[in-house]
């Protein structure tokens, strides 16, 4: 039915439909939120946590349904079926599109735990959000200047980190730091054809306070034959085709654990290893694109 309205119709719709579900679902957190922060024993905050990520997973169950109803897509997914939805993953992927987030929800959407990402400590302010945030056990990271204060802010995420020794957890790291534009690529210089530079802070942070958590990284390409969507695009139902390859890496014990703030030599293995997959990545996004011969 969606499919047949004319697309500004679509996508005031489908907007309306996200809005309102990110809405619900927002206000129906906050119960369970508030319970698990007054009542913070162990029985409570595992059966609140059930109920937030039900709801969570909703929500993400929700959008999918709508991304379906807009306009049938084309969805070319391989790596996901051998997964553990009760795992601990670090997923690190290309970044061209905010369509990216809802993508990745899509694909691993019961194959993996619900994805969460490194927020600024700043964040849990936010109204509403913050909240859902905190009660969904989003990893909050402080920044603060210089390197003695860098190195605490380090020590506190770490521990803000211990509980994910008892949630199964997903990561979700976008290395280039931003979303690829051709203007982006070429002010870097960058010597990868279809990526910016990667840029290993944020993934150090996660190996840092939770690599050894992790059973494995889930390198992440994503691909728009017919050019990266814009959000609006997806919402009107314009998005026609996607390609995702997920591939399982293990994670060498020498990019483990290390203090990626004051050990150069931990940065540095850690860049090599990005670096490798980066160039492994590029080829593959080249070959996809190109199809099949």
């Amino acid at each position: 039915m969606l499919s047949r309205l004319p697309a500004a119709l679509r996508g005031g719709l489908t907007g309306f439909m996200l809005g309102l579900n990110t809405l619900i679902v927002a206000t129906s957190l906050a119960p369970p939120s508030l319970l698990k922060l007054l009542l913070p024993f162990e029985a409570v905050r595992r059966g609140c946590d059930r109920v937030l990520t039900a709801l969570a997973s909703g929500w993400v169950a929700v959008n999918n349904a709508w991304i379906a109803a807009v306009r049938p897509v084309q969805w070319d997914v391989q790596g996901v079926n051998e997964l553990n939805p009760r795992g601990w993953y670090l997923v690190s992927s290309n970044h061209q599109s905010w369509v990216d987030i809802l993508v990745l929800q899509r694909v691993f959407h019961g194959h993996i735990p619900f994805l969460k990402f490194f927020l600024k400590q700043e964040l849990i302010w936010v109204p509403v959000i913050g909240l859902a945030w905190w009660a969904l056990d989003f990893p909050f990271m402080k920044r603060g200047k210089g390197h003695g204060a860098r190195q605490n802010d380090l020590k506190t995420t770490r521990e803000a980190c211990e509980k994910f020794k008892r949630i199964p957890t997903s990561v979700i790291n976008f290395v280039e730091g931003t979303r690829f534009t051709q203007a982006k690529h070429d002010q870097q210089k960058s010597p990868y054809r279809h990526l910016l530079k990667p840029k290993i802070g944020g993934l150090g942070i996660a190996l840092a306070t939770m690599g050894e958590q992790f059973e494995a990284l889930l390198d992440v390409t994503i691909v728009y034959p017919n050019g990266a969507p814009t959000f609006w695009q997806l919402l009107s139902g314009r998005l026609d085709a996607v390609i995702v390859r997920v591939q399982r890496r293990e994670i060498p014990s020498e990019v483990l654990g290390s203090d990626p703030i004051g050990d150069k030599a931990y940065r540095q293995r850690i860049s090599a290893w990005v670096e490798a997959q980066w160039a492994e990545k590029d080829a593959l996004i080249d070959q996809l694109l190109r199809g099949p011969e």
